[in-house]
């Protein structure tokens, strides 16, 4: 698995070990537990409103969404999490 990271010279892939987890918890059932990167989707949008990450609670089943700030959207994309750009349309 790799992330991609963009800097002046263009996207450079950067290697992401296999292994990376995160830690989350449920605001549902309360359970806390460890999700691998395919396991969350990152979507960041033009506001902090439609920025944010899910995932499925692996105990309960509830679809989960959080708010992402920088360093969130820094962690995620880091370690391998599929990212959705959100756009807004042109007036």
């Amino acid at each position: 698995m790799t992330a991609i990271s963009s800097r002046q010279t263009g996207p450079v892939a950067v290697p992401v070990p296999a292994t990376v987890r995160f830690r989350a918890a449920c605001p549902d059932c309360r359970e806390r537990f460890e999700l691998a990167a395919g396991a969350l989707r990152l979507a960041i949008g033009a506001s902090r409103r439609t920025t944010f990450y899910t995932f499925t609670c692996p105990e309960c089943g509830s679809a989960v969404r959080k708010p992402a700030g920088e360093r969130i959207i820094e962690l995620l994309t880091g370690g391998g999490v599929r990212t959705l750009r959100l756009h807004t349309a042109l007036r």
